[in-house]
């Protein structure tokens, strides 16, 4: 060998057991710590391995997104608010009444309890339940019987001391041509005076004996004392009545003409009260409870002499010729009293007119298809019209229905009136014949 490749005994790799024999130790198939772990420049290169990847994979997704192009953006295109059904009206001119509204009773201007003024039985009933009757009709019988013969009596008395009152007074006078010759005493004659004054005083008491009697006959018969119409019947033939009767007999009321009671507010007695003394007659109209229908036509007759203090109210009376009698007695209705006319002024229907924070206003259907809001001032009111003081003009036209759904600004469309049997188009324009509306230019 030569000298490079002699190994010094002590650089020579020697496997020498822990027991010093030479054998390899009973774990030598063991592998130490230091040759499990990987060696670093491994590690970094599995490192670079994956970094590269990442890199490869967003540089591909650029290059796709590059390629192909972003996605369009979408651009929101206003549309357009579809329009609102509603329905117009027209506002017109003309006369307005001013009216002063109230609450009323109907009264009659004569009701009559009629009450028997004798006693006895009824005989007859000559009236009909609700029959209309005048002044002097027959009504009721009482059983004349005994105020017949009461009167008969009567007379009969009568007749007797008028009788005697003639034989008194020829007496009289034979007494005093007697005096004058001196042939009887003036005692005498005074006497024979007396008598006839007695006899004379007994007649006239008679006479009231007989008009007594035949007021009792009168009594017994029972008339309507005025016109009227009768109520429900309260006796029958066969009833004994008599004058502590409480009920009485019949009701008469007077229904043509007939007046309305109502009161008013005293703050309202300047509007009315110096025409009303001035003899200027003043409308009074009669509405039913609802207000939607005219009963009469009627004018103020007068007012009370004093104001109710408990309500601050004046009540007033309006005379009615109720020839139909539309009018019944006790009834309620609404009254409107006119108390002057506001002539030539917008008039535009009552259920255009809409409140709110600036007050009174109204939407105006533009030509245009749009509405807008117009501010109004409100004047008196008639049923579904209303006038208007300023704000609008003849010929325009005004939403009356279908505001609720609108603002200015708003489209419009108006909707046709629908037929007697028809359904009214709703707001959203729905299909059918109903639902068709044409749209104002």
């Amino acid at each position: 060998m030569g000298p490079d490749t002699m190994l010094d005994e002590s650089d020579s790799p020697q496997i020498h057991g822990q027991d010093g024999t030479g054998l390899p130790p009973q774990n030598a198939g063991a592998v130490p710590a230091e040759a499990e772990r990987p060696p670093r420049k491994s590690r970094a290169r599995r490192w670079l391995l994956s970094f590269l990847m990442l890199a490869g994979l967003g540089a591909g997704s650029v290059w796709w997104f590059e390629t192909h192009g972003t996605p369009p953006v979408k651009h929101h295109v206003a549309v357009p608010e579809p329009a609102v059904n509603v329905s117009v009206g027209e506002v017109k001119r003309g006369d307005m009444p001013v009216a002063l509204d109230a609450l009323g009773t109907v009264t009659s201007l004569a009701t009559i309890t009629l009450r028997p003024q004798v006693s006895g039985r009824i005989t007859e009933v000559g009236f009909k339940e609700g029959q209309y009757v005048k002044a002097g009709d027959f009504l009721i019988q009482i059983d004349p019987r005994p105020y017949q013969a009461a009167l008969d009596q009567a007379s009969g008395q009568l007749a007797r001391d008028e009788a005697l009152l003639g034989v008194a007074r020829l007496d009289q006078k034979r007494y005093e041509t007697l005096l004058k010759q001196d042939s009887i005493a003036r005692q005498q004659v005074d006497t024979q005076r007396s008598l006839v004054h007695q006899d004379e005083a007994i007649v006239r008491a008679d006479k009231a004996a007989v008009e007594t009697a035949k007021l009792n006959l009168e009594y017994s018969r029972i008339v309507s004392p005025v016109d009227g119409r009768i109520g429900l019947r309260i006796v029958d033939p066969g009833n004994f009545v008599q004058p502590s009767n409480a009920n009485g007999l019949v009701i008469v009321t007077q229904t043509k003409p007939i007046s309305v009671i109502f009161p008013l507010p005293q703050d309202t007695i300047p509007q009315f009260i110096g025409k009303l003394r001035a003899g200027e007659k003043l409308p009074v109209l009669a509405y039913n409870r609802s207000g939607n229908k005219l009963l009469a036509t009627g004018e103020l007759s007068n007012a009370d002499n004093q104001v109710d203090t408990t309500t601050g109210t004046l009540r007033l009376r309006a005379r009615f010729e109720n020839k139909d009698e539309a009018l019944y007695p006790n009834q309620f209705v609404n009254v409107k009293l006119i108390v002057d006319k506001l002539h030539d002024v917008a008039i535009a229907p009552a259920s255009a007119i809409q409140l709110g924070a600036v007050g009174h206003y109204v939407y105006v259907a533009n030509d245009n298809g749009t509405v807008s809001v117009r501010p109004v001032t409100v004047g008196p009111a008639e049923g579904q019209k209303v006038a208007i003081l300023e704000g609008l003009s003849a010929g325009e036209k005004v939403v009356v229905d279908g505001a609720d759904r609108l603002r200015d600004g708003a489209r419009y469309s108006v909707v046709q009136p629908s037929k007697p049997g028809k359904p009214v188009a709703d707001a959203s324009g729905g299909g059918g014949a109903a639902g068709q509306s044409s749209r104002q230019d």
